[in-house]
C-alpha cells in the first residue's frame, strides 16, 4: 500500500503460522521506530488515516465483517467471569450494552470496506523516512466510522481534547463526532470487555474453559 502500512516479510513466508497454541504473522524490519507517546499534529493524523482508507478501499480479499466481530466479541464475554473485582451484575451489564448496539453497529446497512480494525496511537509508527501503519491483524470489511471512533477513544485516552479530535476528523473529511456516537460506544464496550477477560486470564488460578 505505498508504504503506509508495514509490508509483510520478506525473509520468511509471511504466514499466518501457528505454534505453541498461537497464531503469528511475520512482517519487515522497520529500524528507528518511535510510536508517540500522545498526540501531537491532529490535521496529521487524519490525513494519515484517510491515506490508509483509500489504499484501503480497492482491497476486494475475503475479510469478516462486523456480524463476525460481534460473534468474537460476545465469544469473550461469554468467558468472564464474576471475580472479586468484577460482579456477576457488571458482567450482564456489558452484555446488555453490547446488545443495544446491534442494530446501529453491528447490523449497520453502511457503506463498508476494508478497515484496519484497531486504529490507534500506538499502531502509527513514526521514522525519520516515513509513517506507517502498523498491527493489521484485526481488518475486517466495516463501515469507516469503526476506525474513525478507534481513533478518537485512542487520542483521548492519550489526553487530546474534543478540540483536538475535531481537528482530526476535520482534516480526515469527516464532519462531525457525533455521528461517531454508536460506534465510540461500541469500542468502549469492547475495550471493557476485553480489559476484565485480560486481567482475569493473567490470575495464576485462571482456568481457561475448554473450547466445544
Amino acid at each position: 500500500m505505498n508504504g503506509i502500512a508495514v509490508a509483510p516479510s520478506d525473509l520468511i513466508a509471511a504466514g499466518p503460522h501457528h505454534h505453541g497454541g498461537l497464531w503469528m504473522t511475520f512482517s519487515e524490519w522497520i529500524p528507528d521506530v518511535a510510536p508517540p507517546s500522545h498526540p501531537v499534529d491532529a490535521r496529521r493524523l487524519g490525513r494519515a488515516l484517510r491515506e490508509l482508507h483509500d489504499a484501503l478501499r480497492t482491497f476486494d480479499g475475503d475479510l469478516g465483517d462486523l456480524r463476525a466481530l460481534r460473534t468474537d466479541i460476545k465469544r469473550l464475554h461469554g468467558l468472564l467471569q464474576p471475580t472479586d473485582g468484577v460482579a456477576a451484575d457488571a458482567i450482564t451489564s456489558l452484555r446488555a450494552r453490547l446488545d443495544a448496539l446491534d442494530a446501529v453497529v453491528f447490523e449497520s446497512s453502511l457503506p463498508s470496506q476494508a478497515l484496519h480494525g484497531d486504529v490507534s496511537l500506538s499502531n502509527f509508527f513514526h521514522t525519520p523516512q516515513r509513517r506507517v501503519w502498523n498491527d493489521f491483524e484485526d481488518t475486517f470489511r466495516g463501515p469507516v466510522q469503526w476506525d474513525l471512533a478507534s481513533f478518537v477513544v485512542s487520542l483521548r485516552a492519550c489526553g487530546a481534547d474534543s478540540h483536538f479530535t475535531d481537528r482530526m476528523l476535520d482534516s480526515y473529511g469527516w464532519d462531525s463526532e457525533q455521528e461517531l456516537a454508536p460506534f465510540i460506544a461500541a469500542q468502549n464496550v469492547y475495550y471493557e470487555i476485553w480489559r476484565f477477560y485480560d486481567s482475569q486470564r493473567r490470575r495464576p488460578d485462571y482456568l481457561q474453559p475448554e473450547r466445544r
